[in-house]
């Protein structure tokens, strides 16, 4: 008996090792799953911080480094989440998960603007050791956490006290107060938040109206339409100031994208067309601002309309319709033209692009050697404006002259020797020819005769970035005055983006003082101007 309850006894111990060692080692596998994940998470942002400091070292470039960051920083999130699971899992395996060292990022502080509120932790009246009563306060620790209070709605009433004259019986009442909007309900705020929604965050008014219901208030479509409209009537003097600002620009950015327009039978293809002044490339001092224009399709005449009266440097890509700006007959003088080598390049590198062609299926051997090496010449030139950004005309121009014309020279004569021995039919052939076309060659090289000259006309497609990414959103422009007005609203927000203002704190400031200012002073509302209202000042003045 006794030997029987031994031997069960020894089972007993030895199924308890058993667990623990089985315990043990799945903490172990925890821990190594918690190091594999974090180390795969150092990783990936040791890999994004390298392309954010190249970008930030090279510059810009849309066919390489936009796709790759994105998809860099979406690997960074999955990988720290996965990381963040596995490390609360081996911390429920065992209460020692010290057996690797992790990277902790530092915490970036909090912004000093935000309100703090207080929690205290109610603290033990008696000693949790001795039971003493005699305990003193001898410091604190905080920790912060971020957290967010829903949007809140008010309605304000403003009271228009009467009184009367016991000694004449006149009846006296302060004037009412000024409202934005004529028989408006809405203040200033909302309505810079409904009009930056729809064109600077791309929500149409009817998913505005549906998020507004679930938050208890009911504002119909058409309402909030009414004040769209007339919020763009209220803020046309600033845009005529804008546009008069761009167009006495002695060189201008223009582009145009399409963009859906209702119309019978379905949606016909209009244009939104941007005309970007920005000086910063050559030191200038005039603030940069930017000008959208509205039509219904892509003739030449509305380019011919837009710029009347304006003669410069327009740097753009080669579409034939901006031709009867660089006529000699035209009044008051021809526009001079300055293409964009980065269209030039992008149609080598479509052809040069290994991962992309990779992935539609072709084979290596499809890649075009002719448009690799146009691509890396072409990248020098870049290299060298890299360098004279933001520098004088004159030292930009005498850069350009002592290094960027031998490649020009040499990057032509190599084209057209390999040009000589491609068929017409030749898919990098069209590259070449668009780019040595006897009518693009004169624009192409305008950057070597004027400091002033950007090799890229990317300033304008910068612009009109947020437009393509609003057409997922909004479909398509009710009509050719919501074009119109939708054009108008994008100059007051490109401008103010241009300018490193937030658009929609300034619109709000905007739309209140802009009725009570007069004519003489209303380039003080410009988003190169602007001062933002003190209302701290304000606040202790009516006090």
């Amino acid at each position: 008996m006794s030997e029987a309850r031994s031997e069960l006894e020894e089972l007993r111990a030895a199924l308890a090792a058993s667990e623990q060692r089985a315990a043990a080692a799945e903490a172990d596998l925890a821990r190594a799953r918690a190091v594999v994940s974090t180390s795969e998470a150092m990783i990936a942002g040791l890999k994004l911080e390298i392309a954010l400091l190249k970008r930030d070292k090279y510059g810009r470039s849309a066919e390489r480094s936009a796709k790759l960051l994105d998809q860099l920083e979406l690997q960074l999130g999955d990988l720290i989440e996965d990381a963040a699971e596995d490390r609360v899992r081996a911390e429920q395996k065992t209460t020692k998960v010290g057996a690797f060292e992790r990277r902790k990022p530092v915490k970036k502080a909090f912004p000093e603007h935000l309100p703090r509120e207080r929690v205290v932790v109610e603290a033990p009246s008696t000693c949790s050791c001795c039971g003493s009563d005699r305990i003193v306060k001898i410091g604190e620790d905080i920790t912060e956490t971020l957290e967010v209070v829903p949007r809140q709605w008010k309605v304000i009433q403003t009271v228009r006290e009467k009184f009367t004259c016991r000694a004449c019986e006149k009846i006296t009442q302060p004037p009412a107060p000024f409202h934005p909007i004529p028989r408006g309900w809405a203040g200033p705020s909302l309505l810079a938040m409904i009009v930056f929604e729809k064109y600077g965050q791309h929500q149409p008014l009817n998913r505005q109206a549906e998020r507004y219901a679930r938050e208890g208030v009911d504002l119909s479509l058409s309402t909030l339409a009414d004040q769209v409209g007339a919020v763009a009537e209220l803020l046309k003097p600033l845009n005529t100031l804008i546009e008069a600002h761009v167009f006495t620009a002695a060189r201008l950015h223009g582009d145009d994208t399409t963009v859906p327009l209702l119309g019978r039978g379905g949606t016909k293809i209009a244009r939104l067309w941007a005309y970007v002044r920005d000086d910063r490339p050559f030191d200038g001092t005039a603030p940069p601002a930017v000008v959208f224009r509205f039509s219904r399709d892509r003739a030449g005449e509305h380019p011919m309309e837009h710029l009347t009266g304006w003669q410069g440097i327009l740097q753009a890509d080669a579409y034939a319709g901006y031709n009867q700006l660089y006529e000699a007959a035209r009044q008051p003088g021809p526009v001079v033209s300055a293409l964009c080598w980065a269209h030039a390049r992008r149609k080598f590198f479509e052809l040069a692009d290994v991962q992309a062609n990779i992935r539609k299926g072709k084979s290596a051997k499809e890649i075009s050697p002719i448009a690799v090496e146009a691509v890396k010449r072409i990248d020098a030139l870049f290299e060298i404006e890299r360098m004279v950004n933001g520098q004088t005309p004159e030292a930009r121009l005498e850069m350009r002259q002592r290094q960027s014309v031998p490649l020009v020279a040499d990057l032509k004569r190599w084209l057209r020797g390999e040009r000589a021995l491609l068929s017409k039919h030749a898919k990098v052939a069209k590259a070449i020819d668009y780019l040595l076309a006897p009518k693009h060659w004169p624009g192409f090289t305008r950057f070597l005769e004027d400091g002033r000259v950007c090799l890229t006309n990317n300033a304008a497609e910068r612009s009109l970035r947020g437009v393509a990414l609003g057409r997922k959103a909004w479909l398509f422009a009710g009509s050719e005055r919501g074009g119109q007005r939708a054009a108008a609203i994008y100059t007051l927000i490109g401008t103010a983006k241009l300018n490193d203002i937030d658009p929609q704190a300034w619109l709000a400031d905007v739309i209140a003082r802009i009725s009570d200012m007069p004519l003489s002073r209303l380039h003080e509302l410009l988003p190169w101007d602007w001062k933002p209202k003190d209302k701290t000042k304000s606040a202790v003045k009516a006090a």
